[in-house]
């Protein structure tokens, strides 16, 4: 009766493409040590693209294997010119450490005298620092960090040997950056191009972005460069069921139960069923209320197998933890130890966190762009996945009730920047 739509969307086979002609034999020879005999079409063209010079914008689903569709370009050129250096922009220091984590078998294979990488961000020690400076290849940061210390000090010791020799900029989750963000990392990049060319660089750009309406505008307002489009996804998907859940009126009254309190009983049928989730609340307060009420719905109930306590199966992941914590919960997640986190839109973004069988959203996120974000979270170890959106008693969720074509058949929406407002400038 709560259920008021519900649609599946079929399994995707994957579109593979074998490697490119142009790879180096000790590339292919990694790959193929991963256990990767073939590219899904999307890397290889991304590959072919930027071999032939182009900056190159990718917007294929989550989970469909952008990173390595930056890294092998990045390492082509390394390995190719040792001196060769790269920087990996993340918005948040989060996904940097965790990309970072996908960077480790490579390092492990190449070893330091071929490949150096390293994470530069305000929780980077001072030592560290030094070392990527002056042997990294590749650096992964963020915004800030760029505008903080990189532009500052390009003259001094490291830096100018770095700018001199800057192959590649990475930009990921190139649709976060809208609106005054992205309008003040436009101008970061303008800066950044006048020092590049001051030391006679001049990088490519490789980005990725969620599905918005401009990826191509976005990507060339932001960085000062055409851009070509990688758009033909050759990841596979699962089957995904999505639902649209009305929670009922409250007794006696004529206003609707909040999605937060119906997602309380949702979530902790879900851990009881073992069914490992991932749930988008819109604050962390609400985060908070959400997680309480679901752990103390699960002490009411029976205990678990061996009289395991289930209310600690369940963790919440918000801004504000510690760096320690926040890789604590990532790291039990992954290994299966929890099963469920409760989310704000931190998580919206690529960070690994193991299989999730059901994405819960408590409340519409806002825009089209971000609700199939989050639910992409879903579904991403190719087993069949649900995401369930628990509409809020706002006008724009009750609509969605009324014309759910208008969620699932319409565009995602444009990301909007404006560098040249006097205000930002």
């Amino acid at each position: 009766k709560k259920i008021v739509h519900e649609r599946v969307f079929p399994k995707r086979e994957a579109v593979y493409t074998s490697f490119p002609d142009r790879m180096l034999p000790e590339l292919r020879a990694f790959l193929e040590r991963s256990g990767i005999s073939m590219l899904y079409s999307h890397q290889g063209e991304m590959f072919d693209r930027a071999m032939d010079g182009e900056n190159v914008i990718v917007t294929t689903s989550t989970a469909s294997g952008k990173t390595l569709g930056f890294l092998l370009p990045v390492l082509q050129e390394i390995l190719t010119n040792p001196a060769a250096r790269a920087i990996f922009l993340y918005p948040t220091k989060a996904l940097a450490s965790d990309q970072f984590r996908s960077f480790v078998p490579l390092l492990e294979y190449f070893g330091p005298s071929r490949l150096q990488a390293g994470i530069y961000d305000g929780d980077t020690p001072s030592t560290e620092r030094g070392r990527i400076r002056s042997s990294a290849n590749i650096v992964l940061t963020n915004p800030e960090m760029l505008n903080a210390t990189f532009l500052p000090n390009h003259g001094s010791y490291g830096f100018s040997f770095f700018f001199a020799n800057l192959k590649y900029i990475v930009v990921d989750e190139l649709h976060s950056y809208r609106g005054a963000f992205g309008s003040h990392l436009a101008n970061v990049m303008k800066r950044l191009g006048r020092i590049c060319r001051y030391y006679g660089s001049s990088p490519r750009f490789l980005c990725s972005s969620a599905t918005i309406a401009n990826p191509v505008e976005l990507a060339e307002k932001i960085c000062g460069r055409p851009f070509s489009h990688v758009s033909r996804d050759g990841s596979p998907s699962p089957e995904k069921r999505f639902y649209l859940w009305q929670p009922p009126t409250a007794r006696g009254t004529e206003f609707r139960v909040s999605p937060a309190r119906e997602a309380t009983g949702l979530l902790a049928r879900l851990v009881r069923e073992n069914s490992p989730f991932l749930a988008f609340c819109k604050s962390r307060n609400a985060v908070e209320i959400v997680l309480k009420e679901v752990r103390d719905k699960l002490r009411e109930a029976a205990p678990g197998p061996g009289g395991r306590d289930m209310a600690s199966l369940v963790s919440g992941y918000r801004g504000g933890y510690r760096p320690l914590e926040r890789r604590d919960i990532e790291e039990k997640m992954a290994s299966g130890r929890l099963r469920g986190l409760v989310a704000t839109n931190v998580l919206e973004l690529g960070i690994d966190i193991g299989r999730i069988d059901t994405a819960v959203l408590v409340g519409f996120p806002g825009t089209r762009a971000s609700f199939w974000q989050q639910a992409g979270r879903a579904g991403r170890k190719g087993r069949s996945a649900s995401v369930v959106l628990l509409l809020d008693n706002l006008p724009l969720d009750q609509y969605l009730a009324i014309d759910p074509e208008w969620l699932f058949s319409g565009e995602s929406e444009s990301a909007v920047v404006d560098p040249d407002n006097l205000f930002i400038q």
